[in-house]
């Protein structure tokens, strides 16, 4: 029987809800740490005693904060802008800019959560001068995720939100912790270039810093699980660890209606 699993309440690229079942069995222990916690997808369904939830986005993290301190009253104000007048191109657009002219606090996060519902395929995207420039999506009626934000807030209670990279989340970490890494992937082609991958903010170099530091923190009694794409860049960086791989279903070109299999891998280190 398939274990029914809560999605997140935030459309997320990469987000790992689908592939549930094949990293929960490795997932177990006391503390959980994620130094890429995205969507939240992995923590939202595991039963650790305590998390520890980082990322380099500072528009996440503050949503998560707002969102656990303030509960129920800031699902109400998060709601507030899911209205039909809001709803258009004109009203995005405005909203987008507020968004980026510096604002702070509880109603960045609220907005957050407005561009990330009425924008073009739940994209997360900003330019080099740090503006979103994720264009309006054009749907019928954004979906306003209240159930996933409630289930949220009975998961966060246990759990601390850091702005890092992923350096200072796993030096965090202590003996009997378990870490789960779900960095930016490297090009699906073992041929493909890295450079427009780095402008992302996630370099090869960054990518082998990463199994470094994996493999130092399992030699301490950490256990550290990586997800990618099985490739032979990949395998030569996950070179000490164990490779579990298998084929999952994306989409593999700008078409999104091209859809096919890729592989897969989680390297663990332990």
């Amino acid at each position: 029987m398939q274990v029914r699993h809560t999605r997140p309440f935030l459309k997320w690229a990469g987000g790992k809800y689908r592939l549930l079942d094949k990293l929960t069995p490795h997932l177990k222990g006391r503390k959980l740490i994620e130094p890429f916690v995205g969507s939240g997808a992995v923590f939202l369904n595991l039963n650790f005693e305590r998390y520890l939830l980082g990322d380099i986005n500072p528009d996440l993290i503050n949503l998560y904060q707002c969102l656990k301190k303030e509960r129920g009253q800031f699902i109400r104000y998060a709601c507030s802008f899911f209205i039909p007048e809001n709803n258009s191109r004109k009203h995005y657009l405005e909203f987008r800019q507020e968004f980026n002219n510096g604002l702070k606090g509880r109603r960045r996060a609220a907005l957050f959560v407005y561009l990330n519902r009425h924008g073009f395929n739940g994209l997360c995207r900003y330019n080099k001068s740090g503006g979103y420039n994720v264009p309006f999506g054009s749907y019928e009626k954004p979906y306003f995720p209240e159930k996933e934000m409630l289930h949220f807030i009975k998961q966060a209670k246990h759990a601390t939100f850091v702005c890092g990279d992923f350096v200072s989340l796993m030096n965090r970490s202590r003996r009997g912790d378990v870490v789960y890494c779900d960095p930016p992937y490297v090009p699906l082609s073992p041929t493909a270039s890295f450079t427009s991958y780095a402008a992302q903010g996630f370099s090869y170099d960054q990518q082998v810093e990463l199994a470094y530091r994996a493999k130092h923190l399992a030699e301490r009694g950490v256990k550290v699980i990586i997800s990618n794409h099985d490739n032979a860049i990949t395998r030569k960086i996950y070179e000490d660890a164990k490779i579990e791989s298998f084929p999952v279903r994306r989409s593999i070109s700008c078409d999104g209606n091209k859809r096919g299999t890729a592989k897969e891998l989680l390297a663990v280190y332990e």
